[in-house]
């Protein structure tokens, strides 16, 4: 039997290399001027906000905007903090190495202080304790927990001294996935510095799911969403769009447009062709599924004549062809190639990377929305590691919400409206699907029962966007369809089947 892919039923033309990246660069320093404003006094920017798509490249534009801010004149100390510890600890690493580990000290809390990795503790000052920090750091890193517990402002007042701007300690405060953090969590840190840069994707999933926000609905103030739609429209807050990616290969920038269809523009540095997968020796349903991944195209296998599932999220049927399938693939190993490029998107060589001896983010990635749907896809990967001795950081499997902010190189997911009913609150949120759509670099294949197009036609009309927040946080099934005709599609009627 033969699976059929039909192509995707969208075309892409885009820049790509240099002349994609370059919109980067002119819009990181247009709000890189508009700090510089701020802080010189030519402008009244108290807030500048830096949107990103998934895979932009903005972690390098914040990198960028904190040496520039600490070499202005008016601008003795900056602190830089987020969501989540695994947001801070890279930033710290990095700018540790630049800027010199007497300078930066990364603030955390002595019950994580284990969880630190250690090349982070070579590069910064570590100190869970406002005391430890060095008089003469200049750039300090903690989450918004640390940072804003209680009296926590004023202890650092008090150990620092005011910065440039003479009351609070810090002259500038850089908040990395800022559309990850909740305004009431913003506005405990806020206190730290007269100026506030937020840089993040505005496609990640929203600081708490929205049937639980009691505010749900409200147009107006709103302790529970996104700080930065709190200010977006004031006429003191700069905004910026990053207009290409980095992390997406050429032939899947139709998915991200589908994700971010409101931008004026979405490039990509990645040209068709830079990256490819070299498969083994397969047969059957397994060469026809991987040789459409391969492509590089974002593919969707639906399938048909499978048993029940216990539940549209705990689908063992469904894994059970997951693991066949990945069981083909990983028996006789496969080969990456990627073109590498320098800081301005310029074309460089070409590496390669076996599945043997894998090195970086992890090559292969499972993906799931639900924490029972994972276990299972843990189990089965504890079982194809085992089985043919794979090496550690081949296979992974991961809720989505705990992978965003993540990158490998194949994704494999279920589709969060595989088995469903209809559209809910949950299997229809904007921020997981596009999480689970934007983690790979060279392949994605979504897998799901067979039905999702009847689905759609037949759920009720639903507002795209209801509660006023960056991106449409409820799928409308229009917008569900609309990212569909970005994949490449087949069909795989499954006669037998495996106990899983």
């Amino acid at each position: 039997m033969t699976v059929t892919f039909t192509p995707p039923a969208v075309s892409v033309e885009a820049d790509h290399h240099s002349a994609a990246a370059a919109g980067n660069v002119s819009a990181a320093a247009e709000a890189t001027q508009a700090l510089m404003h701020a802080l010189n006094g030519v402008e009244d920017y108290d807030k500048v906000l830096l949107r990103a798509a998934a895979g932009a490249g903005k972690s390098y534009a914040l990198v960028t905007m904190v040496k520039e801010a600490l070499a202005n004149p008016n601008s003795a100390r900056v602190v830089v903090t987020a969501f989540k510890n695994r947001q801070i600890y890279p930033l710290a690493k990095r700018l540790g190495g630049e800027l010199g580990k007497e300078k930066v000290c990364l603030f955390v809390s002595a019950k994580r202080l284990d969880e630190v990795p250690e090349n982070v503790i070579e590069a910064v000052t570590v100190a869970t304790k406002t005391s430890e920090i060095p008089e003469g750091a200049t750039l300090v890193l903690g989450t918004s927990h640390k940072l804003g517990v209680f009296g926590e402002p004023q202890r650092l007042l008090d150990r620092l001294g005011p910065g440039g701007n003479g009351e609070t300690p810090f002259d500038v405060l850089f908040v990395d996935e800022a559309w990850e953090m909740a305004l009431h969590l913003f506005n405990k840190v806020e206190r730290l510095a007269p100026i506030a840069v937020g840089v993040g994707d505005v496609g990640q999933l929203p600081p708490i799911d929205h049937s639980q926000n009691p505010w749900r609905g409200d147009p107006g103030y709103n302790p529970y969403r996104a700080w930065p739609t709190a200010f977006e429209k004031s006429t003191t807050t700069f905004v910026a769009e990053l207009p290409a990616v980095w992390r997406p290969i050429g032939e899947q920038l139709g998915l991200w447009r589908a994700f971010y269809d409101s931008w004026d523009k979405l490039d990509c540095v990645a040209a068709p062709g830079d990256r490819s997968l070299k498969l083994p020796a397969l047969s059957g349903p397994a060469a026809d599924v991987w040789g459409a991944v391969a492509t590089g195209q974002p593919a969707l296998l639906e399938v048909e004549g499978l048993p029940d599932a216990e539940a549209a999220d705990i689908d063992q049927p469904l894994l059970a062809v997951v693991e066949d399938l990945l069981r083909s693939l990983l028996t006789n190993g496969f080969t990456f190639t990627e073109r590498e490029y320098d800081d301005t998107g310029a074309p460089g060589p070409v590496v390669s990377i076996s599945s043997f001896e894998p090195t970086g983010d992890p090559l292969i990635v499972i993906l799931a929305t639900r924490n029972q749907a994972v276990d299972d896809a843990a189990e089965m990967v504890e079982r194809l590691t085992e089985e043919l001795n794979l090496p550690e950081g081949l296979l992974h499997a991961s809720t989505v919400d705990k992978w965003q902010g993540q990158t490998n190189r194949i994704t494999v997911a279920i589709h969060p409206l595989s088995g469903a009913a209809g559209l809910d609150e949950f299997n229809s949120a904007f921020g997981r699907l596009a999480v689970t759509c934007t983690r790979a670099t060279h392949g994605l294949l979504m897998l799901a029962r067979a039905g999702l197009d009847d689905l759609l036609t037949d759920s009720p009309a639903r507002p795209g966007t209801p509660f006023g927040e960056p991106g449409t946080r409820a799928l409308p099934r229009q917008t569900h369809q609309r990212i569909l005709r970005t994949f490449s599609r087949g069909v795989w009627n499954v006669t037998t089947h495996h106990d899983a």
